[in-house]
């Protein structure tokens, strides 16, 4: 290669590591502040760690004053850090979940980048850089990585955990060298645990023992696995033990109710199939997916051709699909279990898709699922225009122009990018534009949401609107769907809780707690005691149910039949 040649290369890349930062800001960070938080996922996750705060008991965690037991202290450690960082509000919320994305790419490209290739050619910077826009433009990994929800951590934490003990693995045996990396992957996995608990250990455990087994490096899996899980105790150890004495029962109800019975029980939470997972990965991928023929026939011929990424490769599908089938086989199943799943993905799709093209110049099977992409944009984009235009049963998306176009630029701008993908012959330019090619759609999702799912999910616009009427000394009453939301805005742990007690029950088993769980009889008796002087904040539905029985309410605020009433007796 002559030297002008290879200048035109190294420009190159500067300009896709551009275009790879500029799709992080533009898709992750800018849009953070684009709605209020959702409820009552995004909600809980910022009311946590400001109660945290606002209490300074950063040991036990609270929601709405009550215990609540469902999580370790890590996670809202960090959210609790962002919100003194930058404010109570949802960019703060949110930042913790699009940094840890931002660490896990970051990750995801120096693992794919450490292969000790033979030969020096250009699928030694391809690959890395490859790997890491298909993590990023993930739509599962974009969805997650953009609420206030603590799984992007927990993911980040896996990623370095494993990634750590694979670079031990990489190293001389018993070498300083690879007790350092098994140090560092045994803090990191105590890190992951202090974010979400067992699964910390469960995951890499799934994806490890089967790489060493595949390497035949039998005596390995208990000589390299002591270390790490020492150093993991260690690191949890602290606050356990803290929780413990502060809170006896917090470590059984942890353990059974929030790992065994969710995995195991028959009316465990979120109950799924074994195939959910299956059914779902395809639109996690997305726009990954009809690409996989390309990246599997890419991977083949990798793992001939190329010894120096067979560890890698048996890393990656190991981490991959034996984590994968454990969650499938559980009994409760969210879509955010099978997150830790994505950073072996994207490299697997990374080495596989940029030696597809460096072997053959082209690829049919790539073209191909360009042109599904293409046409599934076409597709989402008539059927969007006419369900704008005629509406459905009266319903129709949006009641604002410039939200409508917005999505329909968004999409244009996403079919624009298949199609001039499609038509180039750059293999690298084919991915990279491939996977830029969501960038408005992400950017604008945020800002431009549906009308329904703010009227349902966004309750921030109508608590900010009664803020100022709601007195500090005022009583509030809520339902258990508004009770985060109604925390969070109106920065409240005093609420009472009329109705069902839902994710706070166990909170209420608590005599100290139990006077603030009310039926509707006690309400209304409440009510008459507190005249001029309660709030009801609740779904429009409840409140519909109680409206009959309650007493008549001279005040009233509400931001829609599917949505939520202020109300003031």
């Amino acid at each position: 290669m002559n030297e002008a040649n290879r200048q035109q290369k190294c420009q190159r890349q500067v300009v896709y590591a551009f275009l790879l930062l500029s799709f992080y800001v533009l898709a992750y960070l800018l849009p953070l502040g684009g709605h209020d938080l959702f409820v009552p996922d995004e909600t809980r996750y910022a009311e946590i760690p400001r109660e945290m705060i606002a209490s300074g008991d950063w040991i036990v965690p609270h929601l709405n004053g009550l215990r609540y037991f469902e999580k370790p202290a890590l996670g809202y450690w960090l959210h609790a850090g962002s919100l003194l960082l930058c404010g109570e509000n949802s960019v703060a919320a949110r930042l913790p979940s699009a940094l840890a994305v931002g660490l896990s790419a970051l990750l995801i490209f120096l693992m794919t980048q450490k292969v000790r290739w033979e030969r020096q050619d250009e699928h030694r910077r391809d690959a890395p850089m490859a790997a890491t826009l298909v993590f990023l433009s993930c739509l599962a990994v974009f969805g997650m990585g953009t609420n206030a929800v603590l799984d992007s951590l927990f993911s980040f934490f896996l990623t370095a955990c494993i990634a750590a003990f694979y670079c031990a693995t990489e190293t001389t045996p018993g070498s300083s060298r690879e007790k350092g990396w098994l140090l560092l992957a045994g803090m990191l996995c105590g890190l992951a645990f202090l974010t979400k608990g067992f699964l910390a250990f469960a995951v890499p455990i799934l994806a490890l023992i089967p790489y060493l087994l595949w390497q035949r490096r039998y005596a390995d899996i208990l000589r390299m696995s002591w270390l790490p899980i020492v150093i993991a105790v260690i690191v949890a150890l602290p606050w356990a033990v803290s929780i413990h004495l502060q809170q006896p029962d917090f470590w059984d109800y942890f353990f059974w109710q929030e790992h065994i019975r969710r995995f195991t029980a028959n009316d465990a939470q979120h109950r799924q199939s074994f195939w959910f997972f299956l059914l779902a990965a395809p639109v996690l991928a997305f726009p990954w997916t009809f690409m996989t023929p390309a990246a599997v026939a890419g991977i083949t011929k990798l793992w001939r051709e190329r010894p120096e990424c067979a560890g890698l490769l048996k890393l990656c599908l190991c981490w991959l699909v034996v984590p994968f089938l454990f969650f499938s086989l559980s009994k409760g199943k969210l879509i955010t279990y099978i997150l830790p799943c994505f950073p072996p993905l994207a490299m697997l799709m990374g080495l596989g898709l940029s030696h597809v093209f460096r072997h053959q110049g082209h690829s049919r099977l790539f073209q191909g699922g360009l042109a599904v992409n293409g046409l599934l944009g076409a597709i989402v984009l008539i059927a969007f225009v006419a369900l704008q235009l005629f509406g459905f049963h009266g319903f129709k998306p949006y009641s604002q122009l410039w939200q409508v176009i917005m999505i329909v630029g968004g999409l244009l701008f996403f079919i624009a990018l298949c199609r001039w993908s499609y038509r180039i012959k750059d293999a690298q330019a084919k991915i990279v534009l491939s996977g830029i090619a969501l960038i408005f759609v992400y950017f604008v999702a945020y800002h431009s949401l549906p009308d329904s799912t703010r009227e349902v999910k966004c309750p921030g616009g109508i608590l900010q609107r009664n803020r100022t009427t709601i007195g500090q000394d005022d009583v509030i009453l809520s339902d258990e769907q508004s009770i985060t939301a109604v925390c969070w805005h109106l920065r409240r742990n005093n609420v009472y809780v009329l109705g069902p007690p839902g994710e706070l029950a166990y909170g209420f088993k608590y005599q100290d707690a139990q006077m603030r769980l009310i039926g509707l009889d006690s309400a209304i008796e409440f009510i008459q005691q507190h005249r001029g002087k309660t709030v009801l904040i609740a779904r429009a539905k409840n409140y519909n149910q109680w409206r009959d029985k309650l007493p008549p309410a001279p005040v009233q605020d509400q931001n829609g039949d599917s949505g939520y009433v202020v109300v003031r007796f």
